[in-house]
């Protein structure tokens, strides 16, 4: 980790179907494919909060490389010969249980062979096609709640001093039930639960977000299960008190689900 290079922004990014690793007619591809250009600052490291790792406590790979995992079925050919071959990133999966356990969380396991499911390799195949920055992935657990991964954040608000990018990977709306043809407007519950998010973050109503179940509107409609929301909570946490929330990407695909994504910029000490 880099002592010397202080991040100032975490990020909560939607990442939609695996198919985006090779479908420029996708909106938010620009966006992913773009990053470097937005965002020039090459971090130490990186962590990421997926939706794909879903463990009953917090749970790091200890890596020294990462295979990448092909969890999905159904998807072009092409896509199972893909690999993003980042190197692990051993250091920093164990600051990251080491400010865990100080921050109050009681237990933290180790998993010493997983590699990054596609919630972290495919965006990160466009962001950084390199694969040349240490990667480590931390566990969601979606038997717990907003909070919860909101105070997992806090507790490693500290890595972005260190040059590690903190990125939550989920979906701002994930009903795979409800999707429509491509190219669909978006469904009225999905604009209503979107413009709540967008408000309730711009206005840095960070509780509210936190208790979605009960505050947002067709909250059970856009999340019928919490997993592609809590990364969003832990990158949010991550920022640290009074963080600046801003809208970095917005589009639809299938009239349910967007790929609104958001920076955290943490607030001047």
């Amino acid at each position: 980790m880099n002592m010397g290079l202080k991040l100032k922004e975490t990020f909560y990014l939607s990442h939609g179907a695996p198919s985006l690793v090779i479908d420029d007619s996708i909106p938010a591809w620009h966006f992913f494919n773009s990053w470097k250009e937005q965002f020039p600052t090459k971090p130490s490291s990186i962590l990421v909060i997926s939706a794909h790792w879903d463990t009953h406590v917090p749970t790091v790979n200890v890596v020294d490389q990462n295979d990448t995992i092909y969890d999905f079925s159904g998807f072009p050919k092409s896509m199972y010969k893909l690999k993003y071959p980042a190197p692990g990133a051993p250091q920093l999966a164990k600051r990251v249980k080491e400010l865990l356990l100080g921050s109050g969380f009681s237990h933290v396991d180790e998993d010493k062979k997983r590699g990054l499911d596609h919630g972290a390799w495919v965006p990160l195949f466009l962001m950084y096609p390199e694969a040349d920055i240490p990667v480590c992935q931390l566990s969601i657990s979606s038997n717990k709640g907003g909070t919860y991964h909101y105070n997992m954040g806090k507790a490693l608000a500290p890595l972005k001093d260190e040059g590690v990018l903190i990125i939550g990977s989920g979906s701002a709306t994930h009903n795979l039930r409800a999707m429509a043809p491509r190219g669909s407007p978006p469904a009225p519950w999905a604009s209503a639960f979107m413009s709540w998010l967008e408000t309730s973050l711009l206005d840095g109503r960070y509780e509210e977000v936190n208790e979605f179940e009960e505050k947002a509107p067709y909250a059970k409609m856009a999340h019928p299960w919490p997993d592609h929301f809590f990364p969003l909570h832990v990158a949010m946490g991550a920022a640290g008190e009074n963080a600046k929330a801003k809208v970095v990407h917005d589009s639809w695909d299938a009239g349910s689900i967007s790929y609104a994504s958001f920076g955290f910029t943490t607030a001047k000490s």
